[in-house]
């Protein structure tokens, strides 16, 4: 017990060795046994440290080495385990065990199973780091570990030029972040002199705040999360991460990675509460993503990137909640994501495993029949995400929209109204998914109807559990778990009078974005193709994504290249530095070309130099006589 917390992080660790250095050796079964097992240990350990944490009471502290001594202060590997870390820890465990053990099916038939599987395991270490590093610094570790396994993951198939970009794009755009990330690391150290998250928050939530401002820090650590839960202007990198396999998409994109921005806030809390300003851009940032890429979802053909535009839109709900002051809300909507979300994202895979690897949703159809376990679990999972009473996802988005409404700590009206229109797009285009991949008259062409087939139950195994914890994990409220830790925002008793009708309200947008897809969608689709002929200068805007990628592209990568080559490379490169080289070069070839002529092994030619010196000397010697 004294050690739990380091072997919680350690096994996933263990893992990524062994199958990276004996997997291909000792072949599939060890690689699964070690991929799978030793994830599901963190697990059975997580649990352990949690029932050891509820009957103390007192979070857990696990010093597993000193890293660093600078002057007084000891830079030390802490993990700390109270009951926000708990949730996030169960979670990554959790659902990550689960993840590994479909992928044993998903990933069967690729000739990198060892090197998959040591990838998953590594990003499961740094995950761990992550959510139970103690200091800012340790977790930073763990935050830059992520993006090294989400960069090996998402261009794990890297002999495809595109899906080598994309993990490119993922790493460099989440670098833009961390720069920010890094500033507020800097600013906390020098002002309070520690970058232990307790005492941070210690500090502010203090008698006197210090000597900075809440905000500012607020700001720099809110920019690296919006690199890491792709919020905007750093969104763009987590669309073109599902280049990677479908339960990458799941781990990385759903349950465990892009919250990490989310546990950030969180965490901090006592930092946020003394940062009005801080909280009310992480409010209006968090709507605008959501609304931004609901729209964008409601367009997209790829099965994936529909599901990731939803991802970025749900963590945008996450960070609205933050912005009001509701942390517990955030993390509880953190929390039901991660099991519908998951489910969705591994549906998914087992619909392109059984469309043999087609991704667009216009080519699919009538396959509920033909995959009923899969369109069962997806099903489930659309509903809880839609927010259908009394799925998880109803409980968690519903007390989001009435902070947003009602939080004195920053809650307003046209909040609650942008996210309310948000949550009806997110119904809606969830739904369209449903309906054009299971309903409706086929659409493949014929070779694929025949070879459609349920996935095996390493696979459907998984899913099944997830439905069942999207259908039912609301009713463990989370933010009363850790309403010690993270006490939900103060609400103006003038309004607790409309609580009823806006959980009504919710209910019916739910409802009403599940009539609208069957309208525009059931049958041939016709009505959504007349809609989409009406309004063409729309669908293209919606479908080009608004251009974000081009206008980067515009203002940002297309100077860029010019600068490196017009400026760095021909006139400081090759004319500079390059000129210099081949100048000293040259001006060495001439001058030995020089003392070469005078080195011709002429005995004459010698006897004339020397005579010439001669009466050089006697020459200069007379003159100055």
């Amino acid at each position: 017990m004294a050690h739990l917390l380091t072997l919680i992080v350690i096994l996933p660790l263990l893992g990524f060795l062994l199958n990276g250095l004996l997997g291909n050796r000792l072949g599939k079964a060890f690689v699964s046994a070690v991929g799978c097992g030793l994830p599901l240990l963190a697990f059975a350990a997580a649990v352990t440290a949690f029932q050891s944490l509820q009957a103390g009471g007192a979070p857990l502290l696990d010093i597993a080495f000193r890293w660093a001594l600078v002057g007084d202060y000891a830079f030390e590997i802490t993990f700390y385990f109270d009951r926000l870390s708990a949730v996030m820890t169960l979670i990554v465990t959790g659902v990550g065990s689960l993840i590994h053990v479909y992928s044993t099916g998903y990933m069967k038939d690729d000739a990198s199973y060892a090197r998959y599987f040591a990838y998953l395991n590594l990003f499961l270490f740094f995950m761990l780091l992550l959510v139970l590093g103690r200091s800012l610094l340790v977790l930073f570790v763990g935050w830059e570990g992520v993006g090294l396994a989400s960069y090996l993951l998402i261009g794990f198939w890297f002999e495809d030029p595109e899906k080598a970009r994309a993990g490119k794009k993922a790493f460099i755009t989440n670098r833009i972040g961390d720069a920010g990330f890094l500033l507020g690391m800097f600013v906390i150290y020098s002002t309070l002199g520690t970058l232990e998250m307790d005492r941070i928050n210690a500090a502010f939530m203090g008698p006197e705040l210090p000597a900075v401002s809440a905000s500012l820090i607020g700001i720099l650590l809110f920019i690296g999360a919006t690199g890491k839960s792709a919020q905007i202007p750093l969104h763009v990198w987590l669309p073109d991460a599902m280049a990677g396999p479908t339960p990458v998409s799941a781990l990385i994109h759903a349950a465990t990675m892009v919250t990490a921005g989310v546990y950030l806030v969180a965490r901090l809390s006592g930092v946020y509460l003394h940062a009005p300003e801080a909280s009310e851009v992480i409010a209006v940032i968090g709507v605008l993503t959501a609304f931004f890429a609901a729209t964008i979802a409601v367009v997209q053909t790829d099965i994936k990137k529909v599901l990731a535009y939803s991802t970025i839109s749900q963590l945008g709900f996450m960070f609205l909640a933050l912005g009001v002051g509701a942390y517990g809300v955030a993390v509880f909507h953190l929390y039901t994501h991660a099991f519908f979300k998951a489910c969705l994202f591994l549906g998914a895979g087992s619909v392109i495993h059984a469309m043999g690897g087609e991704q667009d949703v216009r080519k699919m159809g009538g396959l509920a029949r033909k995959i009923p376990w899969t369109f069962g679990t997806f099903a489930v999972a659309t509903a809880a995400i839609a927010g259908l009473p009394p799925l998880a996802g109803f409980f968690s988005k519903d007390e989001i929209l009435w902070f947003a409404y009602a939080s004195e700590a920053g809650g307003s009206p046209w909040l609650w109204a942008l996210a309310s229109f948000t949550a009806l797009l997110t119904a809606f285009y969830m739904f369209r998914l449903l309906w054009l991949t299971f309903f409706g008259q086929p659409r493949m062409d014929q070779h694929t109807a025949q070879h459609v087939h349920e996935s095996p139950p390493s696979m459907t195994g998984v899913l099944v559990v997830l439905a069942i914890l999207s259908a039912v994990g609301g009713f463990l409220s989370i933010p009363h778990f850790l309403e010690g830790q993270l006490p939900l925002p103060a609400v103006d008793e003038h309004l607790h009078h409309l609580e009823t009708p806006l959980i009504v309200t919710s209910v019916v947008i739910a409802l009403a974005g599940l009539a609208g897809a069957a309208f525009f969608f059931g049958g041939d689709a016709s009505r959504a193709a007349r809609v989409r002929e009406r309004f063409p200068g729309l669908h293209r805007l919606l479908s080009g994504k608004y251009y974000v990628d081009e206008l980067y592209q515009a203002v940002i990568g297309r100077p860029l290249v010019w600068i490196s080559d017009r400026i760095f490379l021909r006139l400081g490169d090759r004319a500079i530095i390059d000129g210099t080289l081949h100048g000293l070069t040259g001006l060495a070839r001439f001058t030995a070309g020089l003392l070469g002529r005078v080195q011709t092994g002429s005995l004459h030619l010698y006897a004339w130099l020397v005579l010439a010196g001669i009466f050089a000397c006697l020459a200069w010697s007379w003159g100055h006589v």
